[in-house]
């Protein structure tokens, strides 16, 4: 707060708080913004998932379900997903929107250099703790939380992909033997 009044801008233009429960609307358009996503990005994910698991890896399926499965959601959503989301979207790619104009139009959502740069250092973070080969994987999933933050203007509709992406990929994961 004391840096926003430093600075002159007003903390309340950048939206980066869940929506009240009772503000219907916003929790629509973050329900059906990241359900469209994933309808159109499921087949296609779940289709080179398994080839990528049974080509490269020589997996088969063993169909049973990640241990704590209850928790998984709870979990990935308010530990992982929303601060993530949160810092990454909702400060960090807000802020680098003050400094690189929204000069491209994707699937009619106005979106710049910020959101590319959030999903770079979005993806460098994932390494900070342990280090994974895959990590720089994790920029493309962070493009389409950007853009839901573009398009709907507030993090919420990202962090529930966010969300759904990591439980996903842990049940895929658990049916595919990898954990």
């Amino acid at each position: 707060m004391l840096l926003c009044r430093w600075r002159n801008v007003d903390s309340y233009g950048y939206r980066i708080a869940i929506p009240a429960f009772s503000d219907l609307p916003a929790w629509r358009e973050a329900f059906v913004s990241a359900g469209l996503v994933v309808a159109v990005i499921l087949v296609p994910w779940l289709v080179g998932y398994h080839l990528y698991q049974t080509t490269l890896f020589h997996l088969t399926p063993h169909w049973r379900l990640p241990k704590d499965a209850a928790l998984l959601v709870p979990y990935h959503l308010f530990f992982v997903a929303i601060p993530e989301e949160f810092f990454y979207r909702g400060y960090f790619q807000t802020r680098l929107n003050e400094i690189f104009p929204k000069k491209f139009l994707i699937f009619g959502v106005p979106i710049g250099w910020g959101l590319v740069i959030a999903s770079l250092f979005f993806a460098f973070g994932h390494s900070l703790v342990v280090f994974r080969w895959w990590h720089f994987a994790t920029f493309f999933p962070g493009l389409l939380f950007g853009w839901l933050r573009e398009k709907t203007g507030q993090p919420v509709a990202g962090a529930l992909l966010h969300a759904w992406a990591n439980v996903t990929v842990t049940c895929l994961d658990t049916l595919y033997g990898v954990i």
